[in-house]
This record gives structure tokens, sequence and C-alpha cells, in this order.
């Protein structure tokens, strides 16, 4: 719960894996074949790029190795890689990256957050991911947020954005009531991918 350094990278890996992997299946279901796409640094992105195996000839942009990594087996995916400096959990961030970003514009940009705030801030640890990040949301014609319900209880202390600048939460559990009260402001549409599978969606 640390506002200055995140949990390391290989226990973010199994934290919550299954209620990931429910959140990836719904992001999929919600991506049509022959799209593009942004993913960015995160474990529960890296979820949703192996979800991603059932659909075909996407076009994808990411900084994040991981992810490039599971998308480059499917033979009709075109996978570009953003290039800058390489973090240990293989993560690309840097000036160049966010100016390799810049040009293109995609249908989907899919994002990962380490944390958001009560009043509906998205926070994260590292300046120059987020930076990052905010460009994929500048650059992406809908974006869409994955997390799970743990990341309520984690405040960073980067600000990334607010709920107001993507279109759509996906999540594992229903988000507090300030929450799902600011979402209904912003009219950003929440995925609930529950425990029983059975998602539902509102917005």
């Amino acid at each position: 719960t640390s506002s200055v350094e995140n949990v390391a990278y290989a226990s973010r890996q199994v934290l919550n894996h299954e209620a990931k992997i429910r959140i990836a299946r719904e992001v999929v279901s919600q991506i049509p074949d022959n799209a593009s796409l942004f993913i960015n640094i995160g474990t529960t992105t890296e979820e949703v790029a192996k979800a991603l195996a059932e659909r075909k000839n996407l076009r994808i942009i990411t900084n994040n190795l991981n992810v490039a990594a599971h998308l480059c087996t499917n033979e009709s995916f075109e996978v570009i890689v953003a290039g800058g400096v390489v973090r240990h959990d293989r993560g690309v961030i840097g000036e160049s990256t966010i100016d390799f970003i810049r040009q293109f514009k995609v249908d989907y940009g899919i994002i990962g957050i380490s944390g958001i705030d009560a009043d509906g801030t998205l926070l994260d640890y590292d300046y120059r991911e987020v930076q990052v990040a905010q460009a994929i949301i500048k650059n992406s014609r809908q974006v869409f947020l994955v997390t799970d319900h743990s990341k309520f209880s984690i405040a960073p202390m980067v600000k990334l954005g607010t709920l107001a600048d993507i279109d759509a939460l996906f999540i594992d559990a229903l988000p507090p009531p300030a929450i799902l009260k600011l979402l209904a402001t912003h009219q950003t549409r929440l995925f609930v991918a529950d425990e029983g599978s059975l998602s539902h969606s509102s917005g």
C-alpha cells in the first residue's frame, strides 16, 4: 500500500491472478477482429494480451515486451514495439516511447493502473510510465481501463488522469459507491467480470 513503491513484479503477476483472467476475457469480448490497439505496462494488460489469441488481424502497438511476446505468436497479428528504456519488468518508457506512441491513432487503448483514489483520480508510481499512458489516452478512439478491485486501496503518488479520461472500466467486482457515481457522471461504461464469470455491464 506504499505511495512511493510498487509491489515487486513477480508478486503482482500472481496477485488476484484469476480475477485478471476474467477481466481480460471481458475486455476481449468487446474488441472485434481487424482492430488496432495500444496495450501498455501491467500484469492485467498482459492477461488481455493472452486472451486476444482468439482474435484475428489485429494491429497492436505496445511498450510492454511481455505483451509483445504473447501476441507475436499469432500469425495474423502485426505487433509493433515502442522503443525506449527497458525496465526490469520489461516495460518500455522514456521520451522516445512517447514520441513513438504519438505517431498512431488507434481504435482501442488498453491501459492498466496501480491505484484509483476515492475522487476518481488514476494514480501510478513511475512518472515516465504515466506519460506514456497519457499519450495512449490521447491517441485512442476508445480507452479501456483494466484493473482489479484491490486498486481502490492503493494510492500511488503520480497522477495519470481521472475516470473522465476513459470510456470503459473493466473490473472483477463492483467499485465503491463513490466511484459508481463518478462513472455515471462521466458516462463511463462499467464491465464487471465477477467470480461466477457471468459478467454484466452498465453505462
